[in-house]
C-alpha cells in the first residue's frame, strides 16, 4: 500500500516521532508505513489521516491495483 504520510507530515512541519506520538505508535511504524513495507488497520489508518488534517482515509492511503 502507498502512502502520503510523508507528503502531509512534511507539510505541516511535524517529524515521524511527533506523528508516532500523536496517534500511540512507534517511530519505526511510521517509517514503515511510508515506506509502504506496513498495512495499518483501519483504526490506525483513520487516526493518521486525522492527525495529518486530512478529510478522506483515500487521501492519505492508496490502495494498488495489482
Amino acid at each position: 500500500m502507498k502512502t502520503k504520510i510523508a507528503f502531509y507530515r512534511n507539510k505541516l512541519g511535524i517529524t515521524q516521532e511527533e506523528l508516532a506520538s500523536a496517534v500511540d505508535v512507534t517511530r519505526q511504524t511510521i517509517i514503515s508505513l511510508e515506506q509502504g513495507r506496513y498495512n495499518p488497520s483501519l483504526e490506525l489508518a483513520h487516526k493518521i489521516t486525522k492527525a495529518l488534517k486530512q478529510k478522506k482515509i483515500e487521501d492519505v492511503f492508496v490502495i494498488e491495483d495489482k
